[in-house]
């Protein structure tokens, strides 16, 4: 008997909490520091362009990287928002707020084009300490290597530095509390404390393992580039961003799909290693209010189906 296909959910951690999205809906539940538990819930809204445009091998990979910068800056906003936040101020706070349209609208632009600077200075940076020691190395090949080799450092550097501060610490706990329930109900084992804290906190299709692939698939595509005269370099680096941006999301989904196949399951392993620095062991309110997040954005992205069922029929 074939084993069910579950659809492929993803999520990302927020701070004291995890969003989750689903067909029709994106949803966050956190754990406010009264312990109640509150939710934000963005709804998708269906763009036939964008629709086309994610059925593109290549370049769908650069439309959803930005599309899940714009929600995920929403949804980081929001947790870092009403964590704080003490009963009976909600009023106040929604009296000197002047438009929350035009406020997470601006912050999903400032989500982006953070996204953005920081592709840039992680692109370019490595290029001119490359040259700095051209002298020493002076072949394209050794040159290709080593550029990609001072992005290995700077990514693993920045990581670990990061996850020192307790505020990213907890945000990697929930980070591990996010795959673990994804692992579980793709398991299709019950979504309960017990069940999820058996689960591996590591997956093939998070966000981290892509990151890594962007060095890995950039070191292979710069290869068939020039980099020499320094400002051709540079150009091409920019210009390829978008290309290796795309490549790396389609090797995500390959690893992705796989990973049951014996051998080529080692194929995603460099990304999983990465996921020990980015995620941690939660502990089980963690995983409680993971497991509260996922259930309510199935439960929600359902009564929705349900609805554009009975749309269809009338």
């Amino acid at each position: 008997m074939t084993k069910e296909k579950k659809p492929a959910y993803g999520g990302q951690a927020v701070l004291e909490g995890v969003m989750f999205a689903g067909k029709h809906t994106y949803v966050t539940a956190i754990r406010r520091n009264d312990d109640t538990i509150e939710y934000f819930e963005l709804k998708k809204k269906p763009s036939p362009v964008l629709s086309k445009l994610k059925k593109i091998p290549f370049l769908r990979g650069f439309i959803a990287i930005i599309e899940a910068s714009m929600n995920g800056t929403q949804h980081l906003n929001f947790s870092a928002e009403r964590f704080g936040v003490n009963p009976g101020e909600e009023e106040k706070e929604e009296e000197e707020k002047p438009s929350k349209f035009a406020f997470f609208f601006s912050l999903a632009i400032i989500g982006v084009l953070s996204f953005l600077f920081g592709k840039f200075v992680f692109t370019l940076v490595p290029v001119f300490l490359a040259e700095a020691f051209r002298f020493i190395v002076p072949g394209h090949l050794g040159q290709n290597l080593l550029e990609g080799l001072f992005k290995f450092i700077f990514l693993l550097s920045y990581i670990y530095f990061v996850s020192l501060t307790p505020a990213i610490k907890r945000v990697f706990m929930y980070h591990g509390a996010e795959h673990k329930v994804i692992n579980t109900y793709e398991a299709g084992d019950e979504l309960t404390v017990e069940n999820v804290k058996k689960h591996s906190r590591l997956h093939y299709r998070c966000g981290s393992s892509f990151i890594l692939f962007t060095v890995i698939v950039g070191m292979f595509i710069y290869y068939f580039f020039p980099s020499d005269p320094l400002w051709l370099r540079i150009l091409c680096r920019l210009a390829l961003i978008p290309v290796v941006l795309g490549v790396s999301f389609e090797v995500l989904q390959l690893t992705n799909k796989l990973r049951d196949v014996p051998v080529l399951r080692y194929l995603g392993y460099p990304g999983l290693w990465l996921q020990l620095l980015t995620t941690k062991e939660p502990d089980e309110k963690q995983i409680e209010v993971s497991i509260i997040s996922f259930n309510e954005m199935l439960r929600r992205d359902a009564s929705y189906e349900s609805e554009l069922n009975a749309s269809k029929i009338v």
